[in-house]
């Protein structure tokens, strides 16, 4: 049963359509490499019951003869900070359950009485959603250890982070356990932990997709986008999930693209811009040398490759981390104790003892970091200085892409400084580990779409396996399909099979 979890998107749906391959059959091989695959943290909840009945039900319509949908019998992890009125929501956050100190399935997590729109357009497309993600904390974190649950590790090695803060997702599509997955990306929360998982993920156009249903960290930054094993299985995914939602008034009502139709355009004579700033000093050597051939392959495929110039990309950090964090401290307000999830009375009959105890319990120490940095940033004294002064550079950084993209048609650039590091090493460094993500957040400030391609793997060394390499690429708004043109074109021309990491037992 093994083999069907390593067929594409496209092919598993064939399948099932003509009825070689059936959906529970499907369900099960997921299932049993969910439960094989348990040690790597990937899942906060697995919907076996729910899952099994799902792919029976679209067995039975195939029988009838009736139309199944484009990702028919597919089985996608589900980021937990989106709504699933059948399963618990979390975000990974103790807040959102009524008992901090048990065990999550013992701790009552909140359970939503409603779908977010993408998990809606995902059942309809007769997907298969067989769990919740495990994620860092409201999506504060770029390596998965902020969980207030437990760690993901990464399938190349168990002892490094899969990145975050979609970093359950990645895992449950590198390990094989999905062929697909949905994360969120804030400031790189897709493409990072996609990238140091040697996976595609695809961080569309802020509006493309409906943010409905996802539990907001930064509502100016926020995309939820998809993780697959190949570029076609990502592009059908984001055509099921994208579009115009009236529920979310950011929203986009621009056509969806044809992006799956759009991988086998290639590439000749399309211009790729390569940023200066994103090679200079910090970059790894090893992960320059392979970003820069993967720009050197797409050129000999017919890309007119260009440097372009992008001067404020070095305030991108300091940028991020005032509007996300100040847009965090007006979100996560609503998590009082009062309406659901946690509550603590403290030891005093007041509401504001209540709040303290509460919110003093319920988040972990990011999330509290993140706040009081936002409110600060947003108190009377400091607003113009900080929260101002941010939004004014918001508009430079924006201006540099849309300078570039007046030359030319997609930009190219690294994931992150560097592969991924060892659980434990950066977290007494709170910034080091916020540079982790200074390639991608960039992105997200200028509301542009991005793709993450691997494009190899490290060296193996005495201190190290071998970990993959991400190339990412980004072009204007709503251009996804030149994304998918391109990293669909590398990876038909990319030398050797599929990347796939080491079988756990091989790795001790």
């Amino acid at each position: 049963m093994s083999e069907i979890l390593d067929l594409t998107i496209p092919e598993l749906v064939a399948r099932v359509h003509l009825g070689q391959l059936s959906a529970e059959e499907v369900a099960r091989a997921s299932l049993a490499r969910i439960e094989a695959t348990r040690s790597l943290g990937a899942f906060l909840h697995v919907a076996r019951t729910a899952t099994i009945e799902a792919a029976r039900s679209i067995d039975e319509r195939r029988a009838r003869g009736e139309q199944l949908g484009p990702l028919a019998g597919v089985p996608i992890a589900i980021k937990d900070a989106l709504c699933t009125r059948d399963a618990p929501t979390t975000a990974g956050s103790r807040i959102l359950t009524r008992d901090p100190d048990a065990p999550l399935e013992a701790a009552g997590p909140w359970q939503p009485p409603y779908d977010a729109t993408v998990i809606e357009r995902l059942r309809a497309a007769d997907a298969l959603l067989v769990g919740k993600a495990n994620m860092d904390e409201f999506a504060m974190g770029s390596s998965n250890e902020n969980s207030a649950f437990f760690i993901a590790r990464n399938p190349w090695d168990p002892t490094r982070i899969p990145g975050g803060s979609s970093g359950g997702s990645a895992v449950a599509v590198a390990s094989g356990a999905t062929l697909a997955a949905l994360g969120s990306d804030t400031g790189g929360s897709i493409r990072q932990p996609a990238g140091l998982c040697g996976i595609v993920g695809v961080k569309p156009s802020y509006g493309r997709v409906s943010r409905y249903g996802l539990l907001a960290y930064a509502s100016s930054l926020d995309q939820v986008g998809p993780m697959a094993q190949d570029v076609r299985g990502a592009a059908r995914v984001l055509e099921v999930i994208a579009g115009a939602d009236e529920r979310d008034s950011t929203c986009t009502t621009a056509p969806v693209g044809a992006y799956e139709r759009a991988c086998e355009r290639g590439v000749r004579g399309l211009r790729l811009g390569v940023p200066r700033q994103y090679f200079e000093a910090g970059l790894d050597p090893e992960l320059a040398e392979a970003t820069r051939g993967a720009i050197a392959a797409l050129g000999k495929l017919g890309c007119e490759v260009l440097e372009v110039d992008m001067p404020h990309t070095k305030y991108g950090v300091s940028t991020y981390y005032l509007l996300a964090t100040a847009e965090a401290s007006s979100n996560l307000s609503r998590f009082d104790g009062v309406r659901f999830g946690l509550r603590r009375d403290g030891e005093r009959a007041d509401i504001h003892a209540m709040y303290r105890a509460t919110r003093g319990r319920g988040f972990g120490a990011e999330v509290k970091r993140r706040i009081m940095l936002g409110t600060y940033a947003l108190s009377a004294g400091y607003y113009d200085a900080y929260y101002a002064k941010a939004q004014r550079v918001r508009t430079l950084i924006a201006k540099d892409f849309q300078q570039a993209f007046a030359k030319v048609d997609m930009l190219a650039a690294p994931i992150t400084p560097m592969p991924a590091f060892r659980l434990g090493e950066k977290l007494s460094d709170p910034l080091s580990m916020y540079l982790a993500d200074v390639y991608t957040l960039p992105a997200n400030l200028a509301g542009v779409p991005g793709l993450t391609v691997p494009v190899g793997t490290t060296a193996a060394r005495a201190d190290r396996p071998a970990l993959p390499i991400g190339l990412q690429l980004m072009a204007a708004p709503n251009a996804e399909e030149t994304l998918f043109a391109a990293a669909a074109a590398w990876e038909a021309a990319r030398p050797g099979p599929r990347l796939r990491p080491p079988p756990l037992a091989a790795q001790g």
